[in-house]
């Protein structure tokens, strides 16, 4: 059986990272794909988490703090590497379900994910030839240049430490009122648009060193296309399945396990 596609998904506290994966899944069951949710946060408690497998199985915040005298954040740090001890138990029960595509629901503070050496082994672990990031921006942050610009920088960290193609997407589209929508996406289209936005901004050091990101950035690497979401109204779903599967091999798509009655596959 060929390896499943696995997304993983990550972002600033309060981005929406929980929301989305179970909205996400639940657009691609009516689409007839076959998908499961990774849970990796121990900590995680949000009521829309219904994960197929759950790192709290194996290691959970509350015993962590409990059993080592920690702190809620000396607890997160522990429990990343306990973590890395479970992975590949992480892996066979992963196997054991045998689904087209993995979607994982990492860690709610990005540094844990993204800045510790245990998360790279898990990634490695889990990773097979089809595997891609996405990476959410929270519009309460990407709603003014310098924070859209600070969100570029952790998105293109997040690339660089696992060397995997990472998709930007917009979370709680349908918060934002139209003309904003089509400013922040505009940002993600043009450096160009987004520099001069940046600039614009009251000079304090804070923009300056923006603009210096953003032209290092830029000089890397073109921007990639913001796609903004919705797991309320299941906006953009459907365009960030479409962009995940042209990271994979060669864009090809999988066929659905089982197509609903009556529909067409995407």
């Amino acid at each position: 059986m060929e390896e499943p596609a696995t997304v993983y998904f990550t972002g600033t506290a309060g981005a929406g990272k929980t929301s989305l994966v179970e909205a996400f899944r639940s657009w691609m069951k009516s689409a007839g794909y076959d998908a499961i949710v990774v849970n990796l946060d121990p900590g995680n408690e949000s009521d829309a988490l219904a994960p197929d497998v759950d790192i709290r199985e194996w290691v959970r915040l509350p015993d962590v703090m409990d059993e080592y005298g920690l702190g809620p954040n000396g607890a997160q740090v522990a429990a990343a590497d306990m973590i890395a001890l479970k992975i590949f138990e992480v892996k066979q029960a992963v196997q054991e379900l045998k689904s087209d595509y993995v979607l994982v629901d990492t860690p709610g503070q990005v540094e844990l994910f993204a800045f510790r050496e245990a998360s790279k082994a898990i990634v490695d672990a889990l990773s097979g030839d089809r595997s891609t990031i996405a990476f959410l921006f929270d519009p309460a942050l990407a709603r003014t240049p310098s924070g859209f610009v600070s969100l570029l920088l952790l998105s293109a960290n997040v690339e660089f430490r696992f060397r995997l193609p990472t998709l930007n997407l917009l979370t709680k589209a349908d918060l934002l009122p139209p003309e904003q929508l089509e400013e922040i996406v505009g940002w993600g289209e043009s450096p160009d648009r987004l520099l001069d936005q940046v600039l614009g901004e009251t000079p304090t050091p804070d923009v300056q060193l923006s603009t210096e990101m953003l032209r290092a950035i830029a000089t890397l690497a073109p921007l990639s296309t913001l796609i903004p979401t919705s797991s309320r109204d299941a906006t953009g779903l459907e365009a960030f399945y479409y962009a995940a599967q042209r990271n994979f091999a060669g864009g090809e798509d999988i066929e659905p396990s089982h197509a609903p009655p009556g529909s067409d596959p995407p």
